[in-house]
């Protein structure tokens, strides 16, 4: 049996024993908050783009003894020990990560792997639940619900932030990737964003998030980057991502060193803001980067351009967004 996308939420729960489930979780990019400031009763609000690559794929099989192998196994394991205590379960499981999206970056690797986790055992229990369940059950989407939404319908995503009982962020628009348009992914492995404690304590560090600030976003996001994209309009939406990063970046400069995490991804950055290019930024705390690109041909050009060596020791990778979720087959 295999499921995607919204079919999670209505899964049969009579059906016969499952003994392996593979899951397949995208990452994803998140552009930046609308408003930290909670005047109207909600916070944050997050606009995010599903990728298509790199993926966290898992196996989970009924087993003998306890088992967890393959990369970022010590993150999987914490998820396997919270779902137990969570449905009450003691079967052993057996957990094989094919890959993993890479832990700290600004990908959305913790929600992934707690999906993929959670849901991997939690049908193979017998106990299904949806992503939606998962995630309040972790503690994921503290502040962002992109990622939950990214494994359940993918697209670009905007939430509409935490409200008083919110457990996880509702989402109040989900827009479909122009089939054309790719993304150039921009590595630093020197760096790493901030997460955990780390992350809380960068938060306190910022200065007040202002109502005009707040007005100003809100107002960009949807007068600008939605219809932008609505009409599969690049220069529309690259302009107006831009602007959002640069209102974003300069926000959080004091917790991360400066507008980037990584000073050879900004030095990129410069660089194609001085040809006149736009839409570029860096996703969640970084230190990945991206930019934005019409085709597929205009994007070879410009990988070319980028890696020949000028940028070193940067990797880019190429990929595109994703208008599905994630996978889940069970057997």
């Amino acid at each position: 049996m295999a499921y995607s996308g919204s079919e999670f939420l209505d899964l049969p729960q009579d059906k016969p024993k499952i003994h392996i489930v593979e899951i397949g979780a995208p990452s994803r990019l998140h552009l930046g908050f609308m408003d930290m400031a909670g005047e109207l009763g909600r916070k944050f609000s997050s606009l995010g783009i599903t990728l298509d690559a790199p993926q966290t794929r898992i196996v989970c099989r009924r087993a003998e003894t306890n088992a967890v192998s393959g990369p970022s196994s010590e993150r999987a394991s914490k998820v396997l020990e919270k779902m137990r205590d969570a449905l009450g379960v003691s079967e052993p499981v057996e957990i094989t990560i094919q890959s993993a999206i890479p832990e700290h970056v600004g990908l959305g690797s913790g929600t992934q792997m707690s999906l993929a986790v959670g849901l991997g055992t939690s049908h193979l229990w017998g106990k299904p639940l949806s992503p939606r369940q998962i995630a309040a059950t972790l503690d994921r989407g503290a502040r962002s619900g992109i990622g939950v939404a990214s494994f359940e319908k993918g697209g670009v995503i905007l939430d509409g932030g935490r409200g008083a009982n919110t457990d996880v962020p509702p989402i109040i628009s989900r827009l479909p990737w122009p089939e054309d348009w790719r993304i150039i992914l921009i590595s630093d492995d020197n760096h790493i964003g901030l997460s955990g404690q780390d992350e809380l304590t960068g938060f306190k560090t910022l200065p007040p998030f202002t109502s005009e600030l707040a007005g100003c976003l809100c107002r960009l996001m949807v007068m600008q980057i939605l219809p932008a994209l609505a009409e599969e309009d690049l220069n529309g939406f690259g302009s107006g991502v831009t602007q959002l990063q640069n209102k974003m970046g300069d926000h959080f400069a004091a917790a991360q060193g400066g507008r980037y995490t990584s000073p050879h991804i900004a030095a990129v950055f410069e660089a194609l803001s001085s040809q006149g290019i736009q839409g570029f930024g860096q996703s969640s705390w970084g230190p990945t980067g991206f930019i934005l690109i019409k085709n597929q041909v205009e994007s070879e050009n410009l990988l070319r351009t980028l890696t020949d060596g000028r940028y070193s020791p940067l990797k880019f990778t190429l990929c595109r967004g994703q208008n599905t979720g994630g996978t889940i087959a069970c057997r």
